[in-house]
């Protein structure tokens, strides 16, 4: 099992990630002090409760802990203010208290909705982190929880630190290629924004990562949570450093929500944002080299990296207004300047984003 600490000072919390942990649960949940005598309420979606609810459910039953479940639909479209109402009447049923802690098992949307709701209930409880996708490993680190409204991605939500983040490696054997792809896009954006030996160790690995190959998985991951855990204890606010992990997601938001939040996974949709940004860079100064690399490695990892030709310019430029990192009139832009290094560029002219966009419709696959 690897550990990886995110350095918070008194809120400071640990990743575990290794195999089995999900059985596990009752002796990690109790070394950290989660209360027994109130109730907990563990919030999955529907694909995930037929395969891990069960046996979630009895390892923390076993150690005395008072369980009870919400499942969800699978899909972004969880992620409104209707389901997060739903789940905290759900709460309120189950006589969760200010003792009480939500967990969330399953992948980012899970993560993110349950988490809004630990931070909302009585004006915030404890809430844990189960994730069981490749995408999760960076979305449950570092407390960022929200929903969706429909004219912008996570508009509505909170920073709330997990207690833990208990990262069952089991769970991802179950995952379709599809989601494995997709998951695969965000451990790919932290070597591109911190570490170039990382990202040259994926290039050489896809096919390893692709199959799932244990000890690849768990050092890639481990390596990911690492560097998010990193940047997160410098900046838990997203002030000026955290906004580095945005890399393709100003592109990537507007992707998903202009596409209806079910036609691109989320880490399709950052794939192709990532391309974007590369183009972006090479733009403004970078090396052609943040380009070729970018591009290399998500085709390599099965990802896209054009996008959908259907797919309006307009809408997709006016969603990025309703992006949290437009600010005064211009687009704020994490833009790569080598293969391992990002500078936050808060005066891109929506000119230029408009030619980027246009020319990634036009990208060769």
């Amino acid at each position: 099992m690897r550990e990886v600490t995110v350095e918070l000072g008194e809120r400071s919390y640990p990743i575990y990630i290794g195999e089995g942990l999900i059985e596990e649960a009752g002796t990690y949940f109790t070394k950290h002090e989660i209360s027994k005598k109130s109730p907990l309420l563990i919030v999955t979606d529907e694909n995930v409760a037929k395969r891990h609810l069960a046996k979630l459910e009895s390892a923390l039953t076993t150690a005395g802990f008072q369980v009870h479940s919400a499942v969800v639909p699978p899909g972004e479209k969880s992620k409104s203010l209707s389901v997060f109402e739903d789940l905290v009447t759900k709460g309120l049923e189950c006589g969760l208290d200010r003792k009480s802690a939500i967990v969330a098992l399953g992948g980012g949307v899970v993560g993110d909705l349950a988490g809004y709701v630990a931070a909302a209930y009585m004006r915030g409880i404890k809430f844990i982190q189960i994730p069981t996708t490749i995408l999760a490993h960076d979305s449950s680190v570092g407390g960022k929880v929200a929903v969706n409204h429909p004219l912008a991605k996570n508009i509505i939500g909170a920073f709330h630190q997990p207690e833990l983040v208990l990262y069952d490696l089991a769970t991802l054997q179950t995952l379709p290629q599809r989601d494995v792809k997709a998951g695969l896009s965000e451990v790919i954006k932290h070597g591109l924004i911190w570490d170039a030996a990382f990202t040259a160790w994926v290039d050489d690995n896809a096919e390893r990562l692709l199959a799932l190959d244990p000890e690849a998985l768990g050092y890639a991951l481990s390596i990911g949570c690492g560097i998010k855990a990193q940047v997160v204890s410098k900046d838990e606010r997203e002030n000026d450093l955290r906004m580095i992990l945005n890399l393709g997601h100003t592109i990537g938001h507007a992707l998903e929500a202009v596409a209806g939040y079910n036609e691109l996974l989320h880490g399709e949709a950052i794939s192709i944002g990532m391309v974007g940004s590369a183009r972006l860079g090479v733009k403004l100064g970078a090396p052609q080299e943040v380009y070729d690399v970018t591009k290399r490695v998500l085709s390599r990892l099965g990802l896209p990296v054009q996008l959908p030709q259907h797919l309006d310019t307009d809408a997709i430029m006016e969603a990025m207004l309703h992006d949290k990192k437009f600010s005064e009139g211009t687009m704020v832009f994490v833009v790569p300047t080598a293969i391992g290094q990002v500078e936050i560029n808060k005066s891109v002219s929506t000119e230029l984003v408009r030619e980027i966009v246009e020319q990634l419709k036009q990208e060769a696959v």
